[in-house]
């Protein structure tokens, strides 16, 4: 190499390197801030790189620090070091690969794989052929250095190796598998590991060596080390996700090598062998081996299931009455407010984040403990069994109950509670085959519920929790009231009693499995919301900061649930002064204040007037933390100050605001007169925010504003119209689906208000609202959203809407023939016939769908079914004796004829 470095600056670096390793903290200190004002010097990263490769008289912890240093200041000042200096540090890292000393050798490894993170992998275009090339080295400690630095690239880098190294990979793979003979436990691990990299991509370079790469697998399976049996685990898995097909051949032999895996006494081995059965019972093309191989798997699932003693030893307060005892504040996981959304009343919506599999149903054992309540083979085991339950139903219980039985009659509190584990992880799947024993199983499972050991309070609350649906909906032909009275009330009672458990797993159960139930319940709770407002009261009294998030969403789920039935004096005395309690003793910048505005915004719209006398203070507060975050945030923008605020802050406060807007309705006048300028001021900076979750909430809170306090909204209307243009003419990532449907629900809204005031507006909205209308890439309910509000526009403005309807109308009928019957779908079907007496002759060739939609009403009021008949009539009248072939344009036979029978027997027609 043509740089050499100064002497005594070499020497001065050596000695502040040497004195990094003392123990000395002082010391350290002083020469880590030394060693940090060298970077601006620009060969100083070159001077570690030689100290780290080339001083091998030096002592292997100078050398090593030098590595670190090194290898830190690349991570750190990406930018600063000069390229020719990183030019320089490569073919150091490659050589050091090359050292007698290991420790150097991994260091070197993180060297090169920091550089590679750092700049890119394309950065070092030749990086692969070098690090190939020394695997085929005598020296096996060379070639687990680089095996081990090719393993963490292929980790890192594995899509652009695909993309931009193939040609390399089709020879690089097969020395791979040649590695998985080799004699180094450490190659052989390492090896699997670059290889597995590459599965799911289901690449070429892969699949043509596929037989050798699943081969070189078979011989591993004899191999005791628990690091081998982990990667090799890992590949089945993926292998059996992207190319079943290719296990088939062997896949007993598979399948009992996976089987021994899951009970390795090694727990790491054991999770990473039980997600093959995950995966086993989730590809279609298996169902039938599936079905073949349940007698062998189930056992060792329930195996899985139980608590082993180290589990037990790990979990915290396991026979402790612990409810006095507060919270460490880790234990309190971060929570994040999910932003409102507006559907359609009785809508089903599908805004939902994509659905990752969790195991949140089996977090019911969650504990203090971090680590604990990671995901572990106990819940891989039962989530397995839940899979498997909803692949192939009953069928499983053939081989489970008889199982199940012997260990629920286990003298050993381990063997039932998994059990009854087990029990709730087929509640879904197997409901149907459930039935016939549940009735045998429910004193038992609610006499658990008084269990002495908190593990299995807390799992039975949430097995019983799977199957309460059962209970308020029994088999046809049986009592309904009995059966309630039977199952249902002691069910009720049960939970709230475990809701006040003197043990804080098992009260954050018993409110979880009651939120369940709240849900399934609805309307039947109404008789029972006294006790159930008295026992959450005591909760308040009673729970520590982590089980109050689980209480406030009892709450709030049972507000949703019963909804204005809360509106009860009584009632309202005894649900109302905890929440205020809690009101009045919280922070405004403590975020545990979102589950409690969550909960009062539910509060708010079930109570409706009976919210009125706690309004002001609520609504004052969310106005005064909104302003205070947007100043914090524009203070942080400026530079003032390096903290970043927490915008969640500003979206359950739009939230809660919205809430108050629903429940009072035009009851709002005393809050908005006072204080209108303010909350105008605050939406219009919301919608204009950066967070799309904050743009989000503040649209819904707009058009709650347009539904009941539209006199204040309509002088600023041209300002907050502006942005609604915007979002809906936007056809970029800027604005993704969820502010685009709230921004055109509250069009909507707005438009029905405005009424006249809207036509300024249509020529900039109309033709991008049924652009959209027409990509039947968006989800559904945004579909359903710019329908109605199209023909909302079209009720205030027929004359100018009905010009496009036929960019529009069979889309419009199609999307809204079968959703639910409701005031929102009723004003949509008013403003269409305003439309189409405007322009009949637009809908003429595509009016079937028109009457196809029509048919599709159950629950219609007398005036929109007076629209209808002079809509039927005026057409019949006009197309004449085409009235038949009209109706027989709609494609689909069986709904010709129900179409047409519908509308003689409704409208004579």
């Amino acid at each position: 190499m043509d740089w050499q470095p100064e002497p005594v600056s070499l020497q001065q670096l050596v000695d502040l390197l040497q004195q990094s390793t003392t123990p000395n903290t002082e010391i350290h200190m002083r020469v880590t801030q030394q060693l940090r004002s060298f970077d601006n010097i620009p060969d100083y990263n070159k001077y570690l790189a030689f100290i780290f490769t080339h001083l091998q008289q030096e002592n292997i912890s100078t050398r090593v620090a030098a590595g670190l240093v090194l290898k830190n200041n690349i991570k750190m000042n990406y930018g600063i070091i000069p390229l020719e200096v990183i030019e320089y540090v490569k073919p150091c890292a490659i050589q050091a690969l090359n050292d007698n000393i290991v420790d150097i050798r991994s260091t070197a490894g993180t060297i090169i794989t920091t550089i590679c993170s750092t700049y890119g992998f394309e950065s070092w275009p030749e990086l692969l052929k070098q690090l190939v090339s020394l695997l085929d080295n005598q020296n096996i400690l060379i070639v687990e250095s680089s095996i081990n630095a090719l393993q963490k690239i292929c980790e890192d880098s594995a899509s652009v190796l695909r993309y931009d190294n193939e040609n390399d990979l089709y020879y690089i793979i097969p020395k791979f598998i040649e590695l998985f003979n080799s004699p180094s436990v450490k190659v052989r691990r390492d090896a699997i590991d670059c290889a597995n990299q590459f599965i799911l991509m289901k690449a070429d370079f892969l699949t043509c060596h596929m037989k050798n790469f699943l081969n070189g697998l078979y011989q591993c399976t004899s191999d005791p080390s628990p690091e081998i049996k982990k990667v090799v685990c890992q590949a089945f898995v993926m292998i059996l996700e992207v190319y079943p097909n290719e296990l088939m051949e062997e896949l007993p032999n598979v399948v009992k090598y996976m089987l021994y895996c899951t009970q390795d006494e090694d727990e790491s081995v054991a999770l990473e062998a039980c997600e093959f059965w995950l995966t086993f019972a989730e590809q279609p093309m298996m169902l039938m081996n599936l079905s073949s191989f349940i007698p062998d798997i189930v056992p060792v699932l329930l195996k899985g299931m139980i608590y082993s003693p180290n589990d037990i030893a790990i979990i915290k307060g396991l026979d402790e009455d612990d409810t006095n005892i507060p919270d460490n504040e880790q234990d309190i996981k971060p929570r994040h407010h999910k932003s409102k959304q507006h559907y359609h009343p009785e809508q089903p919506h599908e805004f939902n984040e994509d659905y990752e599999e969790s195991d949140d149903d089996f977090d019911d054992d969650d504990d203090d403990d971090e680590k604990y309540s990671e995901w572990n083979l106990r819940k891989c085991s039962a989530a397995a069994l839940d899979v498997m339950a909803s692949t192939i139903g009953d069928k499983l219980l053939e081989v489970l109950l008889p199982l199940l039985n012997t260990e629920l009659q286990s003298t050993e509190w381990e063997h039932v509670e998994s059990a009854i584990l087990a029990l709730g992880a087929v509640g879904e799947g197997c409901q149907e085959g459930m039935k016939v024993h549940l009735p045998t199983l429910w004193q038992f499972l609610l006499s658990n519920l008084d269990n002495p050991k908190p593990l299995v309070r807390s799992i039975t609350c949430w097995t019983l929790g799977r199957y309460a649906k059962w209970s308020l909906d029994p088999s046809i032909g049986t009592d309904v009231e009995l059966h309630r009275r039977t199952y249902f009330n002691p069910l009720l009672e049960k939970l709230l009693d475990r809701i006040l458990d003197n043990n804080k797993r098992v009260q954050e159960a018993g409110c979880s499995a009651f939120a369940t139930l709240e849900e399934i319940a609805q309307g039947e709770l109404i008789p029972y919301l006294k006790p159930i407002l008295e026992k959450f009261a005591i909760a308040f009294t009673k729970y520590q900061n982590k089980n109050l998030l689980i209480l406030y969403d009892a709450v709030g789920t049972l507000a949703d649930s019963v909804g204005e039935a809360l509106n009860q004096p009584e009632l309202i005395e005894i649900l109302m002064p905890p929440l205020n309690d809690r009101w009045n003793q919280i922070s405004d910048d403590d975020n545990g204040i979102f589950p409690l505005l969550e909960c009062l915004s539910s509060v708010a719209i079930a109570l409706g007037p009976g919210f009125i006398p706690f309004a002001q203070p609520i609504w004052q507060r969310c106005i005064n933390i909104i302003e205070r975050t947007f100043i914090l945030d524009d203070a942080y923008k400026r530079g003032e100050t390096e903290e970043k605020p927490d915008k969640d802050f500003i979206i359950v406060a739009l939230d809660l605001l919205s809430g108050i807007f629903q429940g009072l309705g035009n009851q709002i006048e005393f809050l908005m007169s006072s204080s209108y300028q303010s909350l105008l001021d605050i939406i219009l900076k919301s919608v204009r925010d950066d967070a799309l979750d904050v743009q989000q909430s503040a649209y819904a809170l707009l058009g709650d504003v347009a539904i009941s306090a539209y006199e204040y909204l309509k002088p600023r209307l041209p300002e907050f119209m502006i942005d609604i243009v915007k979002v809906i003419t936007t056809y970029n990532e800027n604005y993704h689906d969820l502010v685009c449907n709230n921004a055109i629900w509250a069009t909507g809204e707005i438009s029905l208000k405005a009424m006249d005031d809207m036509k300024q507006y249509i020529g900039s909205i109309i033709e991008p609202l049924i652009m959209k209308l027409n990509q039947e890439s968006k989800s559904l309910s945004l579909l359903e959203n710019i329908a109605i509000t199209i023909s909302r526009i079209g009720f205030v403005c027929p004359e100018i809407v009905s010009l496009h309807l036929p960019m529009f109308f069979k889309q419009w009928c199609s999307i809204l023939r079968d959703i639910a019957d409701n005031k929102e779908k009723e004003s949509a079907f008013f403003g269409m016939c305003k439309m189409i007496e405007a322009n009949p002759n637009a809908i003429i060739e595509d009016f079937v769908y028109f009457c196809d939609a029509i048919v599709h009403w159950t629950h219609l009021s007398p005036q929109l079914n007076m629209c209808f008949i002079n809509i039927l009539n005026g057409f019949k009248q006009m197309i004449g004796e085409n009235w038949e072939q009209c109706l027989a344009k709609y494609p689909d036979e069986e709904m010709r004829h129900i179409i047409r029978q519908r509308l003689q027997v409704r409208y004579q027609v």
